[in-house]
C-alpha cells in the first residue's frame, strides 16, 4: 500500500529532505542534520510539518459527557480555549492512543490523534459513541498542521506571519483567520501554544493551501529552520515525552509509563477506570524509567536491560542526548529495580555496559506558563 503524502510533500523534496515512511505517510526525517535542526529548536526557531496528525471533531448535546468517558483526563468544566493531554484506554488500562483535547465550545471538542493510529482511533471513537447524542467528524483531510518551535517562535510568528500569539499561555488556543499575502485565508485556523519539543512554541491547524502559504513564508524568511521527524524525536525524548508505540501502547498503561497525573480516577466512569485505579493502588509489575550509561555507547529501542546479568526489561527509546551530551534512554523494567540510583546494565550488541536508573526527564522544559 502506497504511503500518503502531506500537503507539504513536494516542498520537502525540493528542499532535499531525507524522506522515510512514518505512520503511513512519507515524511521528512532531516534536511541538513538532526543535530543542527535539534539545536535550532533549542536555541532559536524551527518549523515541522505535522500534517500527518489526525483530527476528529466531537459535537452535540452529549459531547462533554462522551469525551469524558473516552478520555482519561477530566474535561468537566474545562474553559473554552483550553487544551488537555491524556489517553484513550482499553478496559484493562492499556492505551489505545494518547491525544490532545481542545475545548472549542460547550458542546464541541477537537481531538488530535497520532498519525499511525488514525484508522484505529477513528473506529474506536465511533464504536464508543453508541448511546451518546453526539456527531463525529473525521477532519484529518481538511487540515494541514505546522509546529513552530523554539524560544524565538512567538517573535517569528509575529514578524513573518503577522500572527500574535502573545496572549496564549501553555496549552491554550484561539481561532483566527490567517493574514496571508494575496487575500484572506481559505478558512478558520487554530493557533495553539503547544508542541512536542520541550520548548516554547505554537501549532497551526489550517486548510492545506493556507499551511503551504505559511510554510513558504517561514522558510523564505530564513528565521525558521525546516526540521524533520529525526530531531522531533530527539527533542521530545530529552524532556521525557512519550511516543506511542515506544513508551505507551496496548501493553504499557499510563500508570506504568509514569503518566498517572493524566488519569483522573475521581471522575465519573471512563474506559479503563477500574483497571487504572487498581494499578495506582497496587503498583505495576513494570515501570518506565530513565537510565544513564557510564559510557558513550548508545542504547537503542529493544536493547535488553540487565540486573546482575539477568534480563529485567528493555529500552524503549535511547540516544546520546544532544542537549546534555549524555548517553541515556527510557526503558520499561521490572518495578523492583526502578528506584533512582539503582545500578543496571544494558546489552549493546555483544557487550554489556553499566548504567544507573535516573529521572526520565534529561533536559528541563521551557514552556510559557
Amino acid at each position: 500500500m502506497e504511503n500518503k503524502k502531506t500537503c507539504l510533500y513536494d516542498r520537502h523534496v525540493a528542499l532535499g529532505a531525507l524522506m522515510s515512511p512514518f505512520g503511513g505517510f512519507d515524511m521528512p526525517i532531516q534536511y541538513s542534520s538532526i543535530v543542527d535542526e535539534h539545536q535550532a529548536v533549542r536555541h532559536a526557531c524551527g518549523v515541522f510539518d505535522v500534517s500527518h496528525m489526525g483530527e476528529v471533531l466531537v459535537s452535540g448535546p452529549d459531547a462533554e459527557r462522551y469525551v469524558n468517558y473516552l478520555f482519561t483526563n477530566d474535561v468537566t468544566g474545562l474553559a473554552v480555549g483550553k487544551i488537555l493531554y491524556g489517553m484513550m484506554c482499553y478496559e484493562d488500562g492499556g492505551v489505545v492512543d494518547d491525544l490532545l483535547v481542545y475545548k472549542m465550545g460547550d458542546t464541541r471538542f477537537f481531538l488530535v490523534i497520532n498519525a499511525a493510529n488514525i484508522d484505529k482511533d477513528w473506529a474506536w471513537i465511533q464504536e464508543q459513541a453508541k448511546g451518546y447524542d453526539v456527531q463525529l467528524e473525521h477532519q484529518s483531510e481538511q487540515y494541514g498542521e505546522l509546529a513552530v518551535q523554539g524560544p524565538e517562535a512567538e517573535q517569528v510568528l509575529k514578524d513573518v506571519l503577522d500572527i500574535d500569539g502573545a496572549d496564549l499561555t501553555f496549552y491554550t488556543f484561539k481561532t483566527l483567520r490567517l493574514p496571508l499575502q494575496g487575500g484572506q485565508s481559505e478558512g478558520e485556523a487554530i493557533l495553539s501554544r503547544t508542541g512536542y519539543t520541550g520548548e516554547d512554541g505554537f501549532e497551526i491547524y489550517a486548510a492545506p493551501a493556507d499551511i503551504q502559504a505559511c510554510w513558504d513564508k517561514l522558510i523564505a524568511s530564513g528565521r525558521c529552520k525546516p526540521c524533520g521527524l529525526g530531531c522531533r524525536d530527539t527533542l521530545r525524548f530529552e524532556v521525557g515525552l512519550p511516543l506511542y508505540g515506544d513508551e505507551l501502547s496496548a501493553d504499557i498503561s499510563p500508570v506504568m509509563a509514569g503518566l498517572g497525573i493524566f488519569v483522573k480516577t475521581d471522575k465519573e466512569a471512563f474506559i479503563g477506570k477500574e483497571a487504572l485505579i487498581r494499578q495506582k493502588a497496587e503498583g505495576t509489575a513494570k515501570k518506565l524509567v530513565g537510565i544513564e550509561l557510564k559510557d558513550k555507547a548508545i542504547p537503542r529501542h529493544g536493547y535488553t536491560v540487565l540486573k546482575d546479568g539477568q534480563p529485567i526489561g528493555e529500552v524503549t527509546t535511547g540516544y546520546h542526548a544532544i542537549s546534555v551530551d549524555r548517553s541515556v534512554c527510557m526503558a520499561l523494567i521490572d518495578s523492583r529495580y526502578a528506584a533512582l540510583g539503582t545500578d543496571v546494565e544494558i546489552q549493546i550488541r555483544k557487550k554489556v555496559f553499566p548504567g544507573v536508573v535516573c529521572k526520565k526527564r534529561f533536559y528541563d522544559k521551557h514552556y510559557k506558563r
